[in-house]
């Protein structure tokens, strides 16, 4: 078959324009991805916790609230920086809502402790809920009630107004799958099971489950 340059261009004309197509599917699937960025103790315990929920495309480390710009681990967690440790869940709400993730979010910590998280004291430990606008707040202060009324207690875990978020340094993001062998007082261990001993020891689980009882989504982490 002889091809001429007319085909030839109409043959790579259409080609582009089915690409085109895909790459404009994608980007309208891509624009409907949403952000939750809260706030729940360790962020490698929420990270690690809301990576396993199906619809979440991806959870990142870092630090919001404060006024600190570009700050380090060791400014936040030395509370100069006014931030806290937070993560940002990113969610494809058409698999799993705003609402549902709260809900686990809330029952994944403990929200009467105003002074930190389990083992972690502190201001940068501290739990808290960061919403863009008021249809977003007025859904975290309806499941902050529902939890309320379930616990009988008062909630302590507060709804703030987002601020920048910055990513933790890279050797904090999916700390606890990590294959690196770090010295510790156990020895030489995997960093993902020096993770496990460290969540274990500072009691997450155990405190969770007893406040929120087959209501934890992720107790036993």
């Amino acid at each position: 078959m002889n091809w001429h340059t007319s085909d030839v261009k109409m043959i790579v004309l259409a080609l582009a324009m089915a690409a085109g197509f895909g790459l404009k599917g994608q980007v309208a699937h891509a624009a409907e991805q949403q952000v939750l960025t809260v706030a729940g103790g360790c962020f490698w315990c929420v990270e690690a916790d809301f990576e396993k929920v199906p619809g979440v495309a991806e959870v990142v480390s870092g630090y919001t609230g404060g006024t600190t710009e570009n700050p380090t681990y060791k400014q936040v967690t030395a509370g100069r920086s006014g931030h806290y440790e937070a993560v940002q869940i990113m969610f494809d709400p058409a698999k799993v809502s705003r609402e549902t993730l709260l809900s686990m979010f809330m029952r994944s910590v403990d929200p009467t402790d105003g002074g930190g998280q389990f083992c972690d004291r502190g201001e940068s430990y501290r739990t808290a809920i960061f919403v863009s606008d008021q249809a977003e707040k007025a859904l975290a202060e309806a499941v902050v009630a529902k939890a309320k009324a379930q616990l009988g207690k008062t909630i302590v875990t507060p709804i703030l107004p987002a601020a920048p978020f910055y990513a933790a340094e890279d050797y904090h993001q999916d700390y606890y799958k990590g294959d690196n062998r770090l010295l510790t007082r156990f020895g030489a261990i995997k960093q993902s099971d020096a993770y496990k001993r460290y969540r274990e020891g500072c009691g997450r689980d155990q405190r969770v489950r007893q406040l929120w009882g087959d209501q934890a989504p992720f107790a036993g982490g």
